[in-house]
């Protein structure tokens, strides 16, 4: 169930990732509207894990959530940075194949964000409740 949870907030973040992204491109570079379409969706995607996908509720741990959010978020800008800097170094052009190229890296990251997420950001979380760990 969590996982499925963690999947469709995840499509959601993709699709708010990508409009933003969009939007972003066309008054900025690739890399600039990259940084803040992440930024803009990670702020997003930690909130909305934190309810859904954890069931966290309140401002216990808030600030170490979206802090721990962010931390992740350097994993992404890394993985999304080097996928653009290597679509542009093959030649490759055009904001949908910039968009697919973001897609396919962030895909990639997923998985550890959400082993992450589960055993290091809201972990501590339940466990101060008395609850296993998420």
């Amino acid at each position: 169930m969590q996982v499925g949870v963690f999947g469709l907030v995840g499509v959601g973040s993709t699709v708010l990732y990508a409009l933003l992204y969009l939007l972003l491109r066309g008054p900025l570079d690739a890399f600039a509207a990259n940084v803040g379409a992440l930024l803009l969706s990670a702020v997003a995607n930690t909130a909305a894990n934190r309810r859904l996908t954890f069931g966290v509720r309140g401002r216990e741990g808030l600030v170490r959530h979206h802090a721990g959010g962010l931390v992740l978020l350097g994993l992404g800008l890394a993985a999304t940075t080097g996928s653009l800097w290597a679509l542009h170094a093959l030649g490759g052009s055009g904001h949908r194949a910039e968009v697919v190229v973001l897609t396919g890296a962030n895909l990639a990251v997923t998985v550890v964000r959400f082993a992450s997420m589960r055993t290091w950001v809201f972990a501590r979380t339940h466990r101060r409740r008395g609850q296993p760990a998420p």
